[in-house]
């Protein structure tokens, strides 16, 4: 399965693993993801980090309840190392980057399905111990230790420019139980604002550049 918000790469991904794989479904948004995969139960879900609605760190986080036996590959543009870090913490088994070459999203997808971590070559060197070490080992001051899974929620919803009627609507909640989480996710992380809070998530990958 699929998760990709880019129709482009979305679409490049599909026909490039349908020559040897079956591709039980191509999403666009992380909720979406959810809802496929409860159902669906993909053996391998390749996801990008950055998706709107839910994030792909967060997604991976609550696919391990809807469908435990999935395993997630990151397809991302993200180099950086705390997001390799934190992909790995999530749940992600493997991690390669869209500069890599096809060969490696082919070996990847083999590494994962036989119960091995994979990261694309020009990560592995600096991040070794991620595929031999337990990757979920707490590490202070991350976002995920910071907020709840709702609050991290709410967080994506109100930096996408949602109004509280529309995330309540998405989240199944009341427009009050928003305001909340809102007003406590400023609070928890010295923040003052929406524009505040947007800045924080944009520079968090939570969420993506307009």
């Amino acid at each position: 399965m699929l998760c990709e918000d880019h129709t482009l790469v979305r679409e490049g991904l599909r026909q490039l693993l349908a020559s040897s794989l079956d591709v039980v479904g191509a999403l666009e948004d992380g909720r979406a993801l959810l809802q496929a995969a409860e159902q669906l139960r993909p053996d391998v879900v390749l996801m990008d980090i950055t998706l709107p609605q839910l994030n792909g760190l967060d997604a991976t986080r609550q696919l391990a309840k809807v469908s435990p036996n999935s395993k997630v590959v990151f397809v991302t543009i993200h180099a950086d190392p705390a997001y390799v870090r934190e992909a790995f913490r999530a749940g992600a088994s493997g991690y390669v980057v869209k500069t890599a070459a096809c060969a490696d999203l082919l070996a990847a997808v083999t590494a994962v399905l036989e119960g091995r971590r994979y990261l694309s070559p020009e990560l592995a060197a600096a991040h070794s111990d991620l595929l031999v070490g337990d990757p979920k080992a707490p590490q202070p001051g991350k976002l995920s230790d910071t907020l709840t899974s709702r609050q991290r929620e709410v967080l994506q919803l109100v930096a996408e420019g949602r109004t509280a009627r529309e995330i309540a609507a998405i989240l199944n909640i009341s427009r009050k139980t928003v305001e909340f989480h809102k007003s406590s996710i400023m609070r928890l992380l010295g923040l003052r604002t929406t524009a505040e809070l947007t800045r924080y998530a944009l520079e968090h990958g939570i969420v993506g550049p307009a």
